[in-house]
């Protein structure tokens, strides 16, 4: 049962890595909730086993560990708010674009290039400088 458990926490956090690299939002999004369940679930798998921890409910040391239950539920309000935010970010998104796909930045594909060398004037440069203004 360990066993299928930490399989199924790591498939879920392998699909949710995959769908969080991809360009659109909503991908990103299911791949942060898929991410969130599959902490969820590790962390169920890190809790022992035993009665549940209700004192006068039976001697304390059959009663599983009271911590991954704390983690949990505190993941679950993380998850929570990150989705949240993500929705929001994606709603914003979709009104001025009419798409959810992420976009290249200017910046980002300076950067991908290696940067600039030599001071060289290319057209990223030139856009760069029209937004934060002339290099010193």
């Amino acid at each position: 049962m360990t066993i299928t458990l930490a399989a199924v926490a790591a498939l879920l956090f392998a699909i949710g890595t995959y769908l969080v690299l991809q360009r659109k939002l909503s991908r990103i999004i299911i791949g942060v909730g898929l991410m969130g369940h599959g902490a969820n679930v590790l962390f169920l798998v890190s809790g022992r086993q035993g009665d549940p921890p209700i004192i006068g409910s039976g001697p304390t040391s059959d009663f599983g560990d009271p911590l991954p239950q704390a983690m949990i539920l505190t993941a679950i309000v993380i998850t929570f708010g990150v989705t949240a935010l993500l929705l929001a970010l994606a709603y914003r998104s979709w009104l001025l674009t009419d798409d959810d796909e992420v976009t290249d930045d200017v910046s980002d594909r300076v950067i991908a290039g290696g940067g600039f060398i030599d001071r060289e004037v290319t057209d990223a440069d030139a856009a760069l400088s029209d937004v934060i203004g002339p290099p010193p």
